[in-house]
């Protein structure tokens, strides 16, 4: 089962800290890995103003994926980088999870406190409770 479930690992990847700390608890619990996904969601402001220009997003999303294939070279793992745009990053992820067939959808929760949950939403929650194919929530 293991080699089926790390097949194709959607790595939703938020910063270049999150994206270490991802690849570090993936890499030391597994080496049944397929290939890995690298996913970085520019959120859309929906109608109202971009905290940054799509450029700049693009590019810090550049640097994110670096820390993601320095890992994977380390491992002998393939690595695929996508750039997924949307005004809610939990459906944009799922999204790209059923676009890419992923098998499995991998990530470490950010740390936020229970005001800001409430206010925004807590990502992690939704992930694990709207997916449609297993959600492997690594340790911080």
């Amino acid at each position: 089962m293991g080699e089926q479930l790390f097949t194709r690992i959607l790595l939703p990847v938020a910063s270049e800290e999150d994206a270490a700390a991802t690849c570090r608890r993936l890499f030391e619990r597994t080496d049944e890995i397929g290939t890995v996904i690298a996913t970085h969601v520019i959120e859309k402001a929906g109608g109202g103003i971009d905290k940054a220009s799509v450029e700049q997003r693009e590019e810090n999303a550049e640097a994110i994926f670096e820390v993601v294939d320095e890992h994977c070279r380390r491992t002998g793992v393939d690595v695929e980088h996508r750039i997924r745009y949307g005004t809610d990053i939990t459906e944009t992820i799922l999204r790209g999870a059923e676009e890419e067939d992923a098998s499995v959808i991998v990530f470490v929760p950010r740390e936020s406190s229970r005001w800001v949950n409430l206010l925004t939403g807590d990502i992690a929650y939704s992930l694990v409770t709207e997916a449609n194919r297993p959600v492997l929530v690594l340790p911080s």
